[in-house]
């Protein structure tokens, strides 16, 4: 962020902000951490008690502790349901502490660009609907992480969705279609809704796109002929973020002692204009090993005012006999203007690897990740 950059050199020396140069340089990505410019600040520092120019490097140590970390949170789902199983009333309420804190200590209410994401525009055709969003407060630097506030979000709904459909005894990819409903499109209008930064004339919220990327992972992946067993199952969830619609199923092996195995994963997207295929099909690929971690292992733990992690050793990374090993990536053919594609398949994924999970176990998964809880134990 060179214009963070500047501020905070300009700031932290006490010369005027027109005096500070950023040169950008063409390589690498920022992935939400580079907008932060502490380490900006500190080479600046340091460079001025020195008096020369210096160079700052931070070894992975530095990285893991002194981060900026996506919200930790907590959703409360309930639902009433017809004869039939479909949901008459539905409530949905979420805490985390907002990325607003780094500027407000006393911000403790979710902010409408994370609420946004996935969570107040639901796309289900229901009569009645209440979404509430309670404070919490922030004991670390609040901070992105790929697909950002989606992530929670997604898992919650997505997985209460295949819990109804289970209780209904529906298959959950008919019973979600049936929530969603005939195509239409999400009036936003009127209440302040943000559109990932776009405008909903260019970038309608479309749940027939939706319905159609449902309905053709469904079709490649062979859904109707898929039928989970003991310690064989596959799981299904669909969503919409940056400006795309996802959806994917996932199959995994489960053994009794409770070690995961993902043969297969099968992801539709509608991204609009798909300018890149090749590119595009990678982000998704990439996208299930993010995931995959996620689910697995992707606990941050603070001890005395520090986070306890440090490197791979207590923070691993996901491994290759851990990450799918087929992933399919099915791209829709659209005039729609061009959409986001780094950061969609995150979500969708890991609401359906812990749908497969249930599918394959009979237990569900309601706290992530995995290594945090006992639910094989």
């Amino acid at each position: 962020n060179p214009q963070a950059a500047q501020a905070i050199v300009a700031s932290e020396l006490g010369i005027p902000v027109e005096n500070v140069t950023c040169h950008v340089t063409l390589l690498g990505g920022g992935f939400g951490r580079k907008s932060k410019p502490d380490y900006v600040a500190e080479a600046a520092v340091l460079s001025k008690k020195l008096g020369r120019p210096v160079k700052v490097v931070w070894t992975r140590e530095d990285d893991v502790k002194f981060d900026y970390y996506n919200a930790v949170a907590a959703m409360y789902m309930k639902a009433a349901v017809d004869e039939k199983g479909k949901p008459t009333a539905w409530l949905q309420r979420s805490v985390f502490p907002p990325i607003t804190s780094i500027f407000d200590v006393n911000a403790v209410y979710g902010d409408p660009p994370h609420l946004a994401q996935g969570w107040t525009d639901l796309p289900y055709d229901l009569p009645n609907i209440r979404i509430e969003n309670g404070p919490a407060q922030a004991h670390v630097r609040i901070g992105w992480l790929r697909s950002v506030a989606n992530i929670y979000h997604a898992f919650a709904v997505q997985c209460f969705t295949d819990e109804l459909a289970h209780r209904a005894k529906r298959d959950p990819v008919g019973y979600m279609l049936d929530l969603i409903g005939p195509p239409r499109t999400l009036d936003f209008t009127n209440v302040e809704y943000p559109n990932y930064g776009a405008d909903y004339k260019t970038y309608p919220w479309e749940t027939g796109r939706l319905r159609n990327v449902i309905e053709m992972v469904a079709d490649k992946s062979g859904w109707a002929n898929k039928k989970s067993v003991k310690g064989h199952g596959f799981g299904f969830a669909a969503h919409r973020s940056f400006l795309t619609y996802v959806a994917t199923v996932v199959e995994v092996e489960v053994s009794d002692k409770g070690e995961i195995r993902i043969p297969r994963v099968d992801t539709a997207i509608d991204a609009g204009l798909v300018v890149n295929p090749e590119a595009t099909r990678a982000q998704f690929e990439g996208a299930v090993v993010f995931g995959t971690r996620i689910v697995r292992s992707g606990e941050l733990t603070a001890k005395n005012g520090m986070i306890q992690q440090s490197n791979f050793s207590d923070y691993p990374v996901a491994r290759i006999n851990e990450v799918p090993a087929q992933t399919n990536v099915y791209i829709t053919e659209s005039s729609a203007p061009p959409a986001g594609v780094g950061e969609p398949g995150v979500p969708p994924f890991v609401a359906a690897f812990c749908n497969a999970i249930f599918a394959a176990t009979g237990k569900r998964v309601r706290d992530l990740p995995l290594s945090s809880n006992s639910l094989f134990a």
